[in-house]
């Protein structure tokens, strides 16, 4: 069994995606691998390709899981059947949810109360 299983998409998989597509992928990766883990864009390509490979519905035990991260990632990015344009269109979906998620985080810290609902 392999331990390169993770519960979700790890930041230690991106390198491997690099060459799997065109030009405007690889240059996606390039400047995500130049950024911190934490970094809003980061956490939009996981985030992606967490939807993209199925990482919510990932079982220890299945075939996915025991071949690891790098391999599914890498296997969904070859089979992806759309462009590389659509691709970049997931990442921007999943770049706009991050930035309003974190806002929305940002927002909570300034004031926790404005969320608890009054009855």
């Amino acid at each position: 069994m392999n331990t390169g299983a993770e519960l979700l998409f790890p930041p230690y998989a991106i390198p491997h995606l690099k060459d799997l597509r065109g030009p405007r992928w690889r240059n996606l990766i390039e400047r995500v691998l130049r950024l911190r883990e934490d970094h809003p864009e980061a956490l939009a390509l996981s985030w992606m390709m967490m939807r993209l490979d199925g990482c919510r519905t990932c079982e220890v035990d299945s075939f996915k899981a025991m071949h690891g991260c790098v391999a599914c990632a890498v296997q969904n990015i070859r089979r992806f059947k759309g462009s590389d344009g659509e691709l970049l269109k997931m990442y921007d979906v999943a770049l706009k949810e991050v930035r309003a998620y974190m806002a929305e985080q940002r927002e909570f810290r300034r004031n926790p109360l404005a969320r608890v609902d009054s009855d």
